[in-house]
């Protein structure tokens, strides 16, 4: 399923994504979310919870499907 994130910023970082969807219950537990599950962002595996989104970034999440980065 794809959905939509609009930023209220000029960016976002992965875990906080990763925290918006309630895939993780705090920044910490990011960097094991990232080991555990394969996420891409822009089609390209990614590992770092720090990792900034832009508008126009997609990300594939496990159990949630496709978000799509928006400006607000």
């Amino acid at each position: 399923m794809e959905k939509e994130l609009e930023l209220k910023t000029p960016y976002i970082t992965l875990g906080q994504l990763l925290k918006i969807e309630d895939l993780i219950s705090s920044g910490g537990q990011a960097k094991w979310y990232l080991q555990e599950f394969e996420v891409f962002v822009n089609g390209e595996l990614e590992e770092r919870r720090g990792k900034k989104l832009y508008p126009g970034d997609v990300v594939d999440l496990p159990e949630v499907g496709r978000v799509v980065m928006k400006e607000a």
